[in-house]
Order: structure tokens, then sequence, then C-alpha cells
């Protein structure tokens, strides 16, 4: 810090009154330069992973319905 900051003369100052805010909302990644050149901003990431979460979540949910169909039709064969 610069010198011509006196902590000490502060009055009033919390520290860390911010940072629950934070605590499980935001996280700081590191990309490599080749992810980061197709992604430009935070959006473009938060959506790509977006994108995907959903595509997981379907294909989870169609292989567990898969997966119970044909438990049904062992049954009734």
């Amino acid at each position: 810090m610069r010198d011509e900051y006196d902590f000490a003369s502060m009055t009033g100052g919390v520290r860390g009154k911010y940072a629950g805010a934070f605590e499980n909302t935001a996280v700081t990644v590191l990309l490599d330069s080749d992810v980061a050149k197709v992604f430009p901003n935070s959006q473009a990431v938060n959506e790509a992973l977006r994108t995907l979460a959903r595509v997981l979540h379907d294909a989870e949910k169609n292989a567990q319905q898969g997966a119970q169909l044909g438990r049904s039709q062992a049954r009734a064969g």
C-alpha cells in the first residue's frame, strides 16, 4: 500500500463487511488461453456452462426414463 494511506487514523471501518455476499455466489476461475479465446467474457462462459448443465441434466433424465422403460418392457414380455 502507498505510504499516504494511514489506516490507523480511519475509524468505523469493518473488516470483511461485504465478504459474505460473495461467499456462495461468485467463483473466480482461471481460463487457459485457448479457452479464453473462445469465451470473451464471463457472460459467455456462464451461458455455455448453463447450456452444458441443461444437456447433461436432460441426458441423465432420458437415461433414467429409458432404463425404466426397459424394465417395464422386460416384465411385459
